[in-house]
């Protein structure tokens, strides 16, 4: 099958023959970035502050702003194969486009969901620490209540699950935002320390630390890419994917960079690396106070990254039953929801098993490493798809070296994470 006609085949603009139900599209940029804000910056940043500090201390934002600059790249590639391939299970379709392969598509597509779902029971183990601080309740029952909720908005709808979602991100956001405020207007040395975040050149255990820290911020913005596998549901993907995404990142990046400075110019970077809730000692350090309204916004936080991840996961499960990979019933769409019901229930089922069943607390690094392996797949596949088919493309068109770039970005994080662990 020739470029051409899988584009044609993979594109939803149609609607399926037959009485099956299709995806209802009606997401708008807005709801759309909000969506990428919610599974980038999730819980993320709530919980990564302590561990950045401790691996390179005021060094941390230097560490957050050379992850953005690298995965630019990979953004860029995503913006143009979310329009030409407008499909849930974006990652498998690109794939699949480049190398003609089916397995690869497929492994592919499972890779992504595995990281879905593993991301997700981490934040519900995460997001039922931080309810049990005003519910007494035994950790088995805030899970099952909390991943059960957050499976049953996922299933609901796409507009009202998307919206949820939207408004719970921007609680997670504000809270960001008021930390940043709070910093700005409390604390002069934002400002006049500044040059303590770049290290000196000759300086190798400092430069090590911002090598570590940079591998930890990647997983921060991991998200964006989860963009592509709701193409089905947004109005004009050709235009409006490619401005969340970028929208996404970059917002990420900026609410990155000033809270990790701001935390560290608040509280010593040791102290900070030592607590298990760094952005509410910060927010108690700046204000006075009651750390509990920032444990408030965490729940907010772990919440919302549940939700998205549910999403995206079942979003990428129905794409490929749709492509006829997966067994069929994955793929039907709920006449009542117009969403992929029997996707939702099942990556819910999984994320509650594996939440309740399995040790988590190594996951944000494995989950780095294997969503770098994914990107560098679909790097390589829109190089392959642009040298391949130099036809006019509508939407975002990157120049022919960025997927190269995204690449070897990609290949170079891996490697150095193999150099650092060693």
């Amino acid at each position: 099958m020739n470029e051409r006609n899988l584009e044609t085949t993979l594109s939803p603009s149609a609607p399926p023959s037959g009485p099956t139900p299709a995806l209802k599209r009606s997401l708008s940029l807005l709801q759309a970035t909000l969506y990428g804000l919610g599974v980038t910056i999730g819980a993320g940043i709530y919980v990564l502050v302590g561990a950045a500090a401790a691996r390179s201390g005021m060094y941390a934002p230097l560490a957050f702003v050379v992850a953005a600059a690298l995965m630019t790249f990979s953004a860029a590639s995503f913006a143009e194969l979310a329009g030409r391939l407008p499909v849930a299970a974006g990652e498998a379709a690109y794939v699949r486009a480049a190398f003609r392969s089916d397995r690869l598509a497929v492994a592919v597509g499972l890779l992504v969901v595995g990281v879905s779902i593993v991301s997700a029971s981490a934040i519900s183990v995460g997001a039922a620490g931080y309810v049990g601080v005003f519910l007494a309740l035994p950790e088995l029952v805030l899970v099952t209540g909390v991943v059960v909720a957050m499976g049953a908005i996922a299933a609901w709808g796409i507009e009202e699950s998307v919206s949820f979602a939207g408004a719970m991100t921007l609680i997670e956001i504000g809270g960001l935002v008021m930390l940043v405020l709070a910093g700005l207007a409390v604390e002069p040395a934002v400002v006049t320390r500044l040059p303590e975040a770049l290290p000196p050149l000759q300086d190798r255990a400092a430069l090590t630390g911002v090598a570590g820290t940079t591998l930890l911020a990647v997983f921060a913005f991991i998200g964006f890419e989860g963009l592509a596998n709701i193409a089905e549901e947004v109005r004009d993907p050709g235009r409006t994917l490619p401005r969340a995404i970028f929208l996404t990142l970059a917002i990420s990046a900026g609410l990155y960079v000033l809270v990790v400075w701001i935390a560290l110019v608040s509280v010593p970077h040791g102290e900070l690396a030592q607590s298990k809730a760094p952005l509410a000692l910060v927010f108690e350090r700046l204000t006075g106070a009651s750390p509990l309204t920032m444990a408030a916004i965490a729940i907010v936080a772990t919440l919302n990254g549940i939700i998205v991840q549910i999403i995206m996961a079942a979003r990428v499960l129905y794409g490929l039953a749709r492509q006829g990979n997966l067994p069929a019933f994955l793929g039907r769409v709920s006449r009542a929801t117009r969403t992929p019901l029997n996707a939702t229930l099942l990556t819910s089922a999984i994320v509650l098993a594996l939440a309740l069943l399995l040790p988590l607390g190594h996951l944000a690094d494995l989950t780095a490493r294997l969503t770098l392996v994914v990107f560098a797949l679909v790097n390589l596949s829109l190089a392959l798809i642009k040298a391949r088919d130099r036809r006019a493309h509508q939407g975002f068109v990157a120049p022919w070296w960025v997927p190269w770039a995204g690449l070897a970005s990609c290949l170079f994080l891996l490697m150095l994470d193999v150099v650092l662990v060693v």
